[in-house]
């Protein structure tokens, strides 16, 4: 009588149940860090690149090193 009041478990599904359940999580994650990464680092790095290449004058970077005698063939 005892035996009869224990519920059987399940067998039937369990390994699709495990993978379906697992296969929703990863994929919430995944999106989760890539929405962190694109807001904390590729944003950053490129509004960081355009400002200096906005702000960037070679000529003036060019002559700051041919008077500190970086290149030795320039006159």
């Amino acid at each position: 009588m005892a035996s009869s009041a224990l519920t059987k478990p399940q067998v039937h599904g369990l390994w699709a149940k495990h993978l379906q359940f697992h296969i929703i999580g990863v994929f919430v994650v995944s999106m989760g860090v890539a929405a962190l990464y694109k807001f904390a680092v590729a944003e950053p790095r490129k509004k960081t690149y355009t400002d200096f290449c906005r702000n960037y004058d070679s000529m003036k970077d060019f002559e700051e090193m041919r008077k500190a005698g970086i290149f030795q063939r320039t006159k």
